[in-house]
């Protein structure tokens, strides 16, 4: 990865303003490198969503000392998983290709292998067309349902790279309404019902990170926002942060509210116990984007932050000692 990183670095400067498709050949095996750069498998983590259905069905449904219940329905998940995958490694090389010129002037993303001239626009769009063919088919596969769920994803995230990334507001909603068809199409894969406020807490939770994901752009690259993605001129830091407070309140009173109303859950209200770390998590990243600077990429926040690391593994082994010992 450290030689990727000086190859891209080395790329002289007239690279850029040539088109990928002008620049000679690259030899295959750094051009699958590049492709698979490409595709964010960092960016997987955010489909870890499908996985939701699953662990707040165990105990309930299913039970760990029987895997003979739970390791198919584990399967399926992990299917349903891989098929985004899939589908959002199309997107992101689709929505490359479509904001080559805007990555260049980006001080971080004019590194990526299509802005740079290292991976070219039709090696891109042949590989975007397998992966989403590939995904959408693996999702049939499992389940019609499913199926239907991945294909209204790839087609929703579709028309963001092309136009609703463009329109105020509406560019985060998508963004929040992508995470929800994941956990939609968790809960179909395995066939269980999911509370309605796990739907709730799961938009607002995209939403929250949408909107501080903008807010860091703005303040990495100035006045030079709108030079990177033009939809960035109709923000403001005012603006993001009464969003982002308004957000914040929401998502904590949606996730207390499911914790002590949802179906399936313990009636003791012993799930109230997971409340903070969502809090804690919420906290730490506002602080990261607000204090540190960091944050525009929530992928990178949830690989590398220890603190953050820490409270997703406190808030799973909690709803797992919940899910499992403290139902009535």
């Amino acid at each position: 990865m450290a030689n990727d990183e000086v190859a891209l670095a080395a790329a002289p400067a007239p690279l850029a303003e040539t088109t990928a498709h002008e620049r000679p050949a690259v030899r295959a095996l750094p051009q699958l490198r590049y492709l698979l750069r490409s595709m964010r498998p960092r960016q997987w983590t955010k489909n870890g969503i499908v996985f939701l259905a699953l662990i707040f069905s165990v105990g309930q449904q299913y039970h760990l000392s029987e895997p003979s219940t739970w390791a198919p329905k584990l399967l399926e998940s992990l299917v349903a998983f891989a098929c985004f995958a899939l589908v959002a490694s199309a997107d992101y090389l689709v929505n490359d290709i479509r904001d080559v010129e805007q990555d260049r002037v980006h001080p971080r993303k004019s590194r990526r292998p299509i802005a740079a001239g290292l991976l070219p626009v039709r090696t891109a769009w042949g590989a975007a067309v397998v992966l989403a063919v590939a995904g959408n088919a693996g999702a049939f596969a499992l389940n019609w349902r499913v199926g239907l769920v991945v294909f209204a994803y790839s087609v929703l995230m579709l028309g963001y790279s092309y136009h609703l990334k463009h329109m105020v507001l509406i560019d985060l909603m998508v963004i929040a309404a992508g995470f929800v068809l994941r956990a939609m199409a968790g809960a179909l894969a395995i066939n269980v019902p999911i509370s309605p406020w796990l739907y709730v807490v799961t938009a607002l939770g995209a939403l929250f990170l949408g909107i501080n994901k903008r807010r860091a752009e703005l303040e990495l690259l100035q006045d030079g926002a709108g030079d990177h993605r033009k939809i960035l001129d109709e923000y403001s830091v005012e603006l993001l942060d009464q969003m982002a407070a308004t957000v914040t309140a929401a998502t904590l009173m949606a996730y207390g509210l499911y914790t002590f109303t949802a179906q399936g859950l313990p009636k003791n209200h012993s799930m109230m116990l997971t409340i903070p770390f969502v809090l804690y998590g919420i906290f730490r990243y506002l602080y990261l984007v607000n204090v540190r600077k960091e944050g525009g990429s929530p992928e990178e926040v949830l690989l590398k932050d220890v603190p953050i690391i820490l409270c997703i593994m406190g808030w799973i082994a909690t709803a797992g000692i919940v899910l499992l010992v403290a139902r009535d």
